[in-house]
C-alpha cells in the first residue's frame, strides 16, 4: 500500500467576530478560530495536508491522530508559565491558546510525532521544557519593513538538522520581540543570530524550532524546513 499523505496539525488563535472585518453585527460575539494561511501553504507545498486544530479540542486525542504538528507564530506566552512577572511591553496573553499548544506539544513528544515550531513556537517549546524568555528585545522586531525582508544572518551548528537543511548560514526575516533566555532541558541550540540570540533549537531527530518566519519568505515553496517536517511525518 502506498504511503498516505501525512496530516499536519495547525493550531490557531481565537478572536471574536467583531475583531475580524466582514462579519454582520448579530455575530459580533461569536468565536472565530484563525491562523495565517502561509503556514498551511508551506505544508501543502511540501506535500502534506494541513489540519486545523480548534481551541476547544482535547490535544491528547488530536495528537495521537496526527502525523506532525506546526506550532505557529502569534502573541506572547503568559510569563506566569515560566515564573516571571510581565514586562510592560508584553503582548496580551491568550491563556486558551497556551493551554492548547502546550497540550499538543506534550502529546506529540510522548508519541514522537515530529514538531516544527516557528517564532512563538520556539518559545512555547522552550517554556514547555522548563526554559525562560527574554520578554522584550525591540531591535529584533522589524515591524517597519515588509514581512519577507531579510534582516540578518543566522549561523547553524555543524551536525544539526538545521545545518543539514540550510548549510552553514542563511539570511532570514525578523518579526519577533521575544527570544529564548534560559534554555529548556534536553534542547540543543542549533542556530544563532549575529548578536548571539538563539534562533533555532532541536530535540532528538523529531523536533525543530526556529525564531524566524520561513513561511513568510519568498522561498517558502522550496524551504527545506517544511519538506523536513512532511518527510519526517511520512515515516
Amino acid at each position: 500500500m502506498a504511503n498516505k499523505t501525512p496530516l499536519i496539525g495547525l493550531p490557531g488563535r481565537r478572536k471574536r467576530a467583531c475583531e475580524v472585518s466582514g462579519f454582520p453585527d448579530m455575530m459580533a460575539n461569536s468565536d472565530v478560530d484563525l491562523y495565517l494561511a502561509d503556514y498551511a501553504r508551506g505544508v501543502i507545498e511540501a506535500g502534506g495536508i494541513p489540519v486545523h486544530i480548534p481551541i476547544d479540542v482535547d490535544p491528547a486525542v488530536v495528537g495521537e491522530r496526527l502525523d506532525g504538528i506546526v506550532l505557529p507564530g502569534g502573541t506572547d506566552i503568559d510569563p506566569i508559565r515560566y515564573g516571571a512577572d510581565p514586562d510592560p511591553e508584553l503582548l496580551p496573553p491568550e491563556s486558551e491558546r497556551d493551554d492548547l499548544e502546550l497540550g499538543l506539544l506534550s502529546a506529540a513528544l510522548e508519541a514522537e510525532v515530529p514538531v516544527l515550531g516557528i517564532c512563538r513556537g520556539i518559545q512555547v517549546l522552550n517554556v514547555f521544557q522548563g526554559g525562560t524568555l527574554h520578554q522584550h528585545v525591540p531591535e529584533h522586531g522589524r515591524f517597519d519593513l515588509p514581512i519577507d525582508s531579510t534582516i540578518h544572518q543566522v549561523s547553524f551548528a555543524e551536525g544539526s538538522t538545521l545545518h543539514d537543511l540550510y548549510g552553514p548560514s542563511a539570511q532570514v526575516n525578523s518579526l519577533h520581540h521575544q527570544t529564548v533566555a534560559d534554555l529548556g532541558r534536553d534542547l540543543t541550540v542549533s542556530a544563532r543570530a549575529d548578536d548571539g540570540a538563539i534562533e533555532g533549537v532541536e530535540m532528538g531527530d523529531h523536533v525543530v524550532a526556529v525564531q524566524w518566519h520561513p513561511e513568510m519568505m519568498p522561498t517558502r515553496s522550496t524551504d527545506p524546513i517544511f519538506r523536513w517536517l512532511v518527510q519526517r511525518a511520512s515515516r
